[in-house]
Order: structure tokens, then C-alpha cells, then sequence
């Protein structure tokens, strides 16, 4: 069996979660038949447990990688699928404050051919436990696979860093600008490709006539979207939204949008304690530091909110967390696209023609905004992420004429 340089990858300290120090490094096929049927029986597994009524990411997660959706994927990416595969060994940093995108990390790298090694969070989520042990469970169907599998944990550590950065064909760094900076000085081989997710700043934009003509069930359904986009993972992740832009805005469409809001939290949201308090520290901290601020609207400790008064090209530092947010009447999208620059990832909506706000991101030729999607599909992950087509960035294709 091919080893990474030829020698089973060996050092003290390395916790395996799943697989062992003895991995396979030869690429397969993109989307080979086995992969997808892995998925596909990973996902009918996930779907039947209980757990997922209490771990809706796990939800997101089996419902993803259900055989309709990854043919779905496929055949979108058909031209040129016979002839790929993937590079060799990927190593995946994946981030510490969201639990599942180490699994979507896996798969994407999987689907695309390749071997991989995934660190996980240290931190011990239930999901990750869970889902872990299944995987494990399915792999046993699936020795190719299997042999070319490891999850692992370890603390920070320069010298295992650097060990599997020198061994892997491809990476993918999840995580903010700091870390993404200490794997950039880690060697590599010449050919290694690395697919990065530094820090990114989301927004939202809210059409303030169609709030006021929306239904009391359209309301609903709204305010349990804008929920799972925003503290279901308590604002932590990167295509959350921190600021509420308001396109014709009025008092009316703002105060029935927050009422609807403040119920859903009060009925779903738990907040902890020590968040709370730094809730309200952050609150403080943004009166004392920021000049750009007004008015601020509380409902309880569950939801801030901070207007804006002038948009300004640093505007993406603020940056609010467990149901705290800024507010800005829009006057028009070009206003907007004067202070957008390459850290703004997803834009959120609701009332608008998204394809009239992505004639103006072309049209001025903007280095960020790379999603524009509904409220409450900011979480949903997907193979096009970050800019990148991640499937076609972890393979690599071969030319026949």
C-alpha cells in the first residue's frame, strides 16, 4: 500500500478519531461510484436517529448528502467530470466554533477524489461524537474508502502542523486570518494547492414595503429564517449577517420585522449567561469607541440593535454576536457597493430582485460578495463556497485531444 512519502504518518500526541496512522494517498475517480454510495447510506443512517430533531445541523448535513442531491451536484458539473480526479491527501484545518463544517469539509474533499486527513475542534461537540461514530460505522462497507480516511485531534502543535502540511497533496484552512497566516509558513510540496476561508462579514438586506405587506404567516415563517441564520449558531458563523440594510425604509416594516423576531427568540433562544454579559459589554464598548452610531433598540437581553448613521469603508469591524445587531436605511445598492471590498462573503434577503443587487456587483467591479441568497439559506454549505468551486479546486482534470 502507497504511504504518504512512502511511511505510515507516525507522532506522539495525535488522538485518531477515526482511521489510524497507516493511510492510502492515491487518488480516486470524482464522484466514483463508492463515494457516492457511502454518502448516500451515511445520510439514510443520519436521517432515521432521533438526534437530529435536537441537532438541526445534523439535519442540514443528511439532507445534503442524500444520493438526489449529490447527483443533483454532479450532473451541474458534468463537462469534464470523466476525466478528473482527485489530487492525493488532503488536510483539512477546520474551524473551532462551528461543529459541522469539518464533515462538509470531508465530504467535499471525498467527492472530489481525494484522501483525507481532517483535524477536528478540540472543543467536544455532541454532533461531531455522534456523527463520527456512523461514519466510522459506514466506512466498515467501504475498505477503499476506509483506507484512505483519518480524523483526528491534536492541540496546537508547529511540529504536527508541519508534518502533515510537507505531506499533503491539497489543504483546506478553515478559520480566521491568523491561522490561515501560520499555515501559509508551513512548507509544502510545489504542487500543493490551498483552498483558504479566512474571516468574512455577511450582511442583510430587508425590503421595509415587503415587510409591510407580508402575512402573518409569511412573517413567521421569515422570523424562524432570520433564526437559523443568525443565532442558531449565535452569529459565530461567517455568512451570518451583522448588519440589517433597509431599502425603502419606514418605521412600520422595521417594528413588525423586530416583533416577529423578539417572539421567535423568546420561544427558541437560550442565552448563557457569561454571553449575556459580554453581550452587554460589547454594547457599552460600541457607545464608547464609535462616534458613527445612534439610537440603540433593546428587547430584553435577547436582541440589540445600533443604527448606523453613515457608511463608512471600515464598517465590516462591527461585528455583533448572540442577537446583536446594526441597522442602516439603504437609499439604493450603489450606496452599498462603495464600501464593499473583498471581506464581505453572503448577502441575505428579503423584498429584493437579487439579480439587480449582482448586475451591480459586476458592474462595479467588486472584489466581495460571493453568495446572494434568500433569508435563512445563509448556513446552507455547498460546494460553491467562498468564491470557489471546491470540487474543481481539490481534483484535477486530464486533457485527452
Amino acid at each position: 500500500m502507497q504511504k504518504s512519502e512512502d511511511a505510515a504518518i507516525r507522532m506522539k500526541n495525535i488522538n485518531y478519531i477515526i482511521g489510524s496512522d497507516d493511510i492510502e494517498t492515491t487518488p480516486l475517480q470524482t464522484y466514483s461510484i463508492n463515494i457516492c454510495e457511502f454518502l448516500n447510506e451515511l445520510s439514510s443512517k443520519l436521517i432515521k436517529s432521533p438526534i437530529l430533531r435536537e441537532y438541526p445541523d445534523l439535519s442540514s448535513l443528511a439532507f445534503w448528502a442524500r444520493k438526489a442531491n449529490i447527483q443533483k451536484i454532479k450532473k451541474l458539473m458534468c463537462n469534464g467530470l470523466v476525466n478528473r480526479m482527485g489530487r492525493g491527501l488532503c488536510f483539512h484545518i477546520t474551524p473551532s466554533n462551528i461543529a459541522i463544517n469539518s464533515i462538509f469539509s470531508y465530504f467535499f474533499s471525498l467527492l472530489a477524489g481525494n484522501a483525507n486527513i481532517v483535524r477536528l475542534p478540540g472543543k467536544d461537540f455532541p454532533q461531531i461524537n455522534y456523527i463520527c461514530n456512523l461514519i466510522k460505522d459506514c466506512l466498515k462497507n467501504y475498505p477503499e474508502i476506509e483506507n484512505r480516511t483519518a480524523f483526528i485531534k491534536y492541540d496546537r502543535d508547529d511540529e504536527i502542523n508541519a508534518m502533515y502540511s510537507a505531506l499533503c497533496d491539497c489543504r483546506m484552512i478553515w478559520g480566521g486570518d491568523k491561522t490561515i497566516s501560520t499555515f501559509k509558513n508551513y512548507s509544502i510540496k510545489p504542487r500543493c494547492i490551498d483552498i483558504t476561508f479566512p474571516d468574512r462579514y455577511s450582511i442583510c438586506i430587508i425590503n421595509s414595503e415587503s415587510i409591510n405587506q407580508a402575512s402573518q404567516e409569511q412573517m413567521l415563517r421569515l422570523a424562524d429564517n432570520f433564526y437559523n441564520d443568525t443565532y442558531l449558531m449565535d452569529q459565530n458563523a461567517c455568512s451570518s449577517p451583522m448588519i440589517i440594510y433597509w431599502l425603502n425604509d419606514n418605521k412600520d416594516g422595521r417594528n413588525k420585522f423586530w416583533n416577529y423576531i423578539a417572539d421567535c427568540v423568546k420561544q427558541k433562544y437560550n442565552l448563557q449567561d457569561a454571553m449575556a454579559v459580554d453581550k452587554y459589554t460589547k454594547l457599552c464598548e460600541d457607545a464608547i469607541h464609535y462616534n458613527n452610531l445612534g439610537d440603540i433598540s433593546t428587547d430584553t437581553n435577547l436582541l440589540y440593535r445600533y443604527e448606523i448613521k453613515k457608511l463608512i469603508p471600515d464598517i465590516y469591524e462591527l461585528r455583533g454576536k448572540c442577537g446583536y445587531f446594526y441597522e442602516y436605511s439603504l437609499k439604493n445598492f450603489n450606496e452599498l457597493c462603495k464600501i464593499v471590498n473583498e471581506k464581505y462573503q453572503t448577502v441575505t434577503y428579503y423584498g429584493i430582485n437579487p439579480e439587480l443587487l449582482k448586475e451591480e456587483i459586476i458592474s462595479n467591479n467588486l472584489k466581495g460578495i460571493d453568495r446572494i441568497v434568500p433569508i435563512g439559506q445563509a448556513m446552507d454549505i455547498d460546494v460553491n463556497w467562498d468564491g470557489y468551486n471546491i470540487i474543481y479546486s481539490l481534483s484535477r482534470e486530464i486533457i485527452v485531444k
